[in-house]
C-alpha cells in the first residue's frame, strides 16, 4: 500500500517513529515532510497529503500536527478526503471500516510514539466494510461536498 506521510513542526517529533512503523508494515511511503522542526503551517501539509491521495500517488495518508485537530480540519476541505483524528485504536479501525477514512490524523502532543505506532498499524490494516448503510452514509458525505 502506498501511504503519504506529512507533518507540521508540531507533528515532527513523531515523524521518525512513524516512518519506521510504515516501513515495518510494508508500506511504500510518500514522504511529504516537514523535514525539520522549524515552524511551518499545517494547512500546507494537509493539502500536499490530500493531493497525493487525490492524484493517485498514495492510497491513504497519515497526517500529524500538535493536536491532530487542525490537520483534520484542513484535510477535510479537499473533496474526496475523509480524514479522522484518532487517538485510540477503536476509532482508527472504525473510521476506515464504517466511514471509509483515507487519512489518519494524529496529535503528537496528545499521544506518545508507541500509541501512535499501534494506531497507524490498525488504520493501515482496516478495510472499508462496504455495508449498504455505510456506503449510503459515505455517499451522503460526497453529496455534501458537491452541494457546498
Amino acid at each position: 500500500m502506498k501511504v503519504a506521510l506529512a507533518c507540521d513542526h508540531g507533528g515532527y517529533p513523531l515523524r521518525e517513529r512513524l516512518l519506521e512503523v510504515l516501513a515495518g508494515c510494508g508500506a511504500e511511503v510518500v514522504d511529504l515532510g516537514t523535514f525539520t522542526p522549524d515552524p511551518v503551517d499545517y494547512p500546507d501539509y494537509a493539502e500536499a497529503l490530500g493531493l497525493a491521495i487525490l492524484q493517485g500517488r498514495a492510497e491513504r495518508g497519515v497526517l500529524v500536527c500538535g493536536s491532530g485537530v487542525g490537520a483534520t480540519v484542513a484535510a477535510n476541505k479537499l473533496p474526496g478526503i475523509r480524514a479522522g483524528c484518532c487517538h485510540d485504536c477503536f476509532s482508527a479501525h472504525q473510521g476506515v471500516e464504517d466511514d471509509d477514512c483515507n487519512v489518519l490524523c494524529l496529535g503528537a502532543r496528545v499521544i506518545g510514539p508507541e500509541a501512535a505506532a499501534d494506531i497507524v498499524k490498525i488504520f493501515l490494516g482496516a478495510k472499508f466494510s462496504g455495508a449498504e448503510r455505510h456506503r449510503r452514509r459515505v455517499g451522503k458525505v460526497a453529496i455534501l461536498e458537491e452541494k457546498y
